[in-house]
């Protein structure tokens, strides 16, 4: 649907309801605008509305930025922010960052000092989105993306955190403060609770730091000893020390599994290539756990999944119990360990 400038504001929406049943995803477009009337229609403060317009804009651009890089899988790094270029994390996370630019990974950081500069800087300015934030301190965008038509300025943070998680094929970390804790456990929540789609998430300090290695015993003592998380939820993300393990971690979870969704009741993993029947016997062998009744099929597209841009890919469907989210986690690493290929760029989507 397209705005004449020369019709006033009511006259436009009364061309756009026209327009709507023809529109592409008409449905939707008619679900925000009702919504947006609806609003209009409650006893709404000045803030409310400010609040409204904000988030709206906020997505706007977010939506408009990332729209031609829908294909190209992306690595949201997260750190502090006050780390110098001269500190050991800071070398670490450029060399990471210009290691998945080389492999045709896009780099998200938050588009600040410190880590997220490294961010920027190892991937290039080409490779990299800047995701900031508006703050009256510490955060103004670095000089290797400031610059840059993929730099956008979020008003809120739970925008921006939308499209970290959003946009993201897998999540790196260093060490950091409230902010990195904070967008760390975010993905393991969503993760852990299925409200995103798995991607690995690695977890990075340099050699002889104790950073993550003392947060993962601080998880393991009171979480995981405690019954507070199911028993395989330190699955969902790795520890290592190694750019080249970091790495590898996000380009091997890729090497098979593509992508998932549901479909009626059934979960279902798009593969590269097809497995053989020996593969999937073992799976249905080792996962049946996870599995609440039939077992894991290797089927083409359900008629639901044709016409996207996956239609060709193969696929794993099962009725996944959607709690045992750390064994999907195993399970998606075992059909990457068990099936042969050749398969070098994971980078599209």
């Amino acid at each position: 649907m397209n705005s004449d400038p020369n019709l006033d504001l009511e006259a436009q929406l009364l061309t756009w309801g026209r327009e709507l049943d023809q529109a592409k995803h008409g449905k939707w477009m008619r679900r925000a605008l009702e919504g947006l009337w609806r609003l209009s229609q409650a006893d709404l403060e000045r803030l409310d509305w400010k609040i409204i317009a904000g988030v709206i804009q906020d997505m706007e651009q977010g939506f408009r930025v990332f729209q031609p890089y829908r294909r190209v899988r992306k690595i949201a790094l997260f750190g502090s922010a006050r780390l110098s270029p001269q500190s050991p994390d800071y070398e670490l996370a450029r060399q990471f960052a210009r290691c998945m630019g080389e492999q045709g990974f896009m780099v998200m950081t938050g588009a600040g000092g410190g880590i997220m500069q490294a961010g920027n800087e190892g991937a290039g300015a080409e490779h990299s989105f800047g995701l900031n934030i508006q703050l009256p301190f510490e955060q103004s965008s670095n000089a290797f993306i400031s610059n840059s038509p993929r730099l956008i300025d979020f008003k809120y943070f739970f925008t921006r955190k939308l499209f970290f998680i959003r946009e993201t094929d897998a999540v790196c970390a260093f060490p950091g403060g409230f902010g990195t804790q904070d967008e760390v456990f975010e993905a393991l929540t969503l993760c852990q609770n299925g409200r995103c789609p798995p991607i690995p998430i690695v977890l990075i300090d340099h050699p002889g730091s104790t950073y993550w290695r003392a947060w993962d015993a601080y998880v393991r003592e009171y979480f995981w000893r405690t019954d507070l998380i199911s028993p395989h939820d330190v699955e969902l993300y790795t520890l290592t020390d190694s750019v080249t393990v970091a790495c590898e971690t996000i380009r091997q979870f890729y090497r098979v599994y593509h992508s998932s969704r549901y479909v009626r009741d059934y979960l279902v993993l798009r593969l590269r290539q097809w497995l053989s029947d020996e593969v999937v016997t073992q799976l249905n062998r080792e996962f049946q756990d996870i599995i609440t009744t039939g077992k894991i099929e290797q089927r083409s597209a359900f008629p639901e999944e044709l016409g996207d841009d996956t239609g060709d890919l193969p696929r794993l469907a099962f009725r996944f119990n959607q709690r045992d989210h750390g064994r999907l986690y195993q399970l998606i690493r075992r059909v990457n360990e068990l099936a042969a290929t050749d398969n070098d760029h994971p980078e599209q989507r």
